[in-house]
């Protein structure tokens, strides 16, 4: 009886800290679920996904921009955003210290940003910008 319960007190004492081990990992993946891109071209896929890894940089994570070594516009409640063409265009090309994209980003994930920029921050324009409108943009 002895060596029962000092052999199930071992299967404890091992099992126990590895089951904090992977829920701790699994709460940390939870948190922090974020893409990063490993080269010249972004991996991140959706708009949400482009934000927070390409813009909220210079934006700010809340897209009110910034003042400081630079000026970073806010997108909030932006009426740049409305015609769609604008903000496909700078996202491509950039202007005055905004980086253009264009060579590191798809047709898909410059349309799946700018609709992301369009349909959030206080921004309410429905009308879906899509790859081929980007590819056209680019021409």
């Amino acid at each position: 009886m002895r060596a029962t319960a000092r052999t199930a007190f071992i299967k404890i004492a091992v099992a126990m800290p590895l089951a904090l081990s992977t829920a701790a990992s699994a709460q940390d993946k939870a948190q922090d679920n974020r893409t990063f891109s490993s080269g010249y071209r972004f991996v991140e896929m959706t708009g949400e996904e482009l934000f927070g890894n390409v813009c909220q940089g210079c934006h700010m994570p809340d897209a009110a921009g910034a003042i400081g070594a630079g000026s970073y516009p806010s997108l909030v409640g932006n009426r740049n955003l409305e015609a769609s063409g604008y903000p496909v265009y700078l996202v491509v090309n950039g202007k005055r210290g905004m980086p253009g994209f264009g060579d590191m980003m798809t047709d898909g994930q410059v349309a799946a940003v700018v609709n992301y920029l369009r349909t959030h921050f206080g921004n309410n324009y429905q009308d879906v910008v899509t790859a081929r409108d980007v590819r056209d943009a680019r021409r």
